[in-house]
């Protein structure tokens, strides 16, 4: 096997720490020239599609592509915004907040993002970090709920990038923080701002993104840590559990996948006579095709076509200062025992650098 060429290792160095925040990744423009490459990247993942290579490989050319890369750009224009794809922007911007915020709480640390398809590239920005010293790296990825088909692809591109290191850093990576009190309590804050400004509905929707049902039965514990999240929000709202619905969106293909999905369940609750409901999308942590087009678009137009009267979608939670501070506390947790403490006077200068202090980003986040 051949390893990347790398420089003489140097004795002395002083070891930098970094943490990685990566998503699943977007297009770099709502076209089908820019849409058709992600998605072939996307779905030639077995660990998204477990299908024989041979037999998907011609199904994913010859006939998803040609015609899914045209449609999928109609639905990306329209969520595009002047700065680009909401989820790279969000993401962007999370990661800059949560350097501030480890700066702040005294940590000496990089902080860069990454997505799991399309750019900026996982391999890439590890190896950018490598090439600046970094050999402590913390990888978070930006799903809260483990699944083989997100969070575990994630684990497969880090261990391949790094099978032709020479050299390889110390690694930790975050399986998953759907019951962290820290992230239920950010997604409480969420609904409880969201109704004090709209009033409460007769029904609230958690909407998670669907997988295949068989992976539940092969063993994956995707299913379960949604409902868990569910149910702990729930009850930090004081719902009783015919106050609120799980469902699962995002379903693609003949296979049954986990159910009840989210379209027919809002048009069953329109047709027994409920008016009003809200959806919120708590295994999303930034808005995206999936939260922005199918739910506060496609699934509202569902919703109100089929007899309902009120329809409001609750923003993921984006740059909210208590999710900015969650995503510190599960860094924090995870990086025990590494030497990331910073001299006060290097810690004013990091959180200067990172250009946003926590207390500037509570201001942001009240003016929105």
């Amino acid at each position: 096997m051949r390893f990347n060429q790398e420089p003489p290792y140097t004795h002395g160095t002083i070891a930098k720490t970094a943490v990685v925040l990566v998503n699943l990744g977007t297009p770099d423009a709502p076209t089908s020239s820019a849409v058709r490459p992600y998605l072939k990247q996307f779905l030639s993942d077995p660990r998204v599609v477990e299908i024989p290579k041979a037999v998907w490989w011609f199904i994913l050319n010859a006939v998803i592509l040609p015609f899914r890369s045209r449609k999928s750009a109609e639905k990306y224009a329209s969520i595009w915004t002047k700065d680009g794809s909401p989820l790279k922007v969000h993401t962007e911007k999370q990661a800059m907040l949560l350097r501030g915020y480890l700066g702040e709480r005294g940590h000496e640390l990089q902080v860069a993002y990454a997505m799991r398809y399309g750019s900026p590239s996982l391999p890439q920005i590890l190896t950018k970090l490598k090439s600046e010293g970094c050999d402590r790296i913390l990888i978070l990825p930006a799903y809260p709920q483990y699944s083989g088909t997100t969070t575990a692809s994630i684990f497969d591109a880090v261990f391949s990038h790094y099978a032709g290191v020479r050299n390889i850093p110390e690694l930790r990576l975050v399986k998953h923080y759907h019951d962290h009190e820290s992230y239920i309590q950010a997604l409480k804050k969420a609904v409880l701002a969201h109704w004090e400004a709209y009033g409460r509905p007769e029904k609230l929707i958690m909407s998670f993104h669907g997988v295949p049902k068989r992976t539940l039965l092969l063993g994956d514990p995707y299913h379960c840590e949604c409902h868990k999240t569910a149910r702990l929000l729930a009850t930090q709202l004081g719902l009783a559990q015919d106050q609120y619905i799980v469902t699962f969106q995002s379903r693609f293909g003949k296979a049954e996948w986990l159910q009840p999905y989210t379209a027919p369940t809002l048009q069953k609750l329109a047709r027994d006579g409920v008016k009003r409901v809200d959806v919120i999308c708590p295994g999303f942590t930034s808005d995206c095709l999936e939260t922005l087009e199918e739910i506060e678009m496609e699934a509202k137009r569902d919703f109100l076509t089929s007899g309902g009267s009120v329809f409001h979608y609750i923003p993921c939670l984006n740059e909210a200062p208590d999710w900015i501070g969650a995503l510190a506390e599960i860094a924090e947790q995870h990086m025990i025992g590494w030497p990331t403490m910073m001299p006060p006077t290097i810690r004013e200068e990091l959180v200067k650098e990172a250009g946003i202090s926590r207390a500037e980003a509570k201001r942001l986040g009240a003016k929105k």
